[in-house]
């Protein structure tokens, strides 16, 4: 039997989350104080994910790079193979806030957007 601790991020409380399992099976969580905490328990020890934040470089804009981030959370094992695909990635001035900037990233179904005008 193994053990995870947590620090809940589902509200502001912070609880901290002790997850007991067998193998890939849960056996119990405690220590959460709400219904977001036991569910952020479950998927961090089955199925992490994660928001990807980062710069892409901006060709002809005001600044040199632009934020962006993916539109929602993608699988944690994705995040490196997400990263590789914007080092390559350079987009052409105006950029929009909510642009796309890379189209399904690392084959997750997920789009990289920018998250600013520039």
């Amino acid at each position: 039997m193994t053990e995870r601790n947590l620090t809940c991020i589902g509200c502001p409380l912070g609880c901290y989350i002790t997850v007991k399992m067998d193998s890939s099976q849960i056996l119990d969580i405690s220590g959460y104080t709400c219904k977001k905490g036991k569910a952020h328990a479950e998927k961090e020890v089955t199925h992490p994910t994660r928001i990807l934040t980062s710069t892409v470089k901006v060709e002809g804009g005001l600044l040199p790079v632009v934020s962006v981030k993916t539109a929602s959370d993608i699988p944690k094992e994705k995040m490196f193979e997400c990263m590789e695909a914007l080092k390559n990635v350079t987009i052409k001035a105006p950029v929009h806030m909510g642009d796309v900037v890379l189209k399904n990233a690392a084959d997750t179904g997920v789009d990289v957007i920018a998250t600013k005008a520039c």
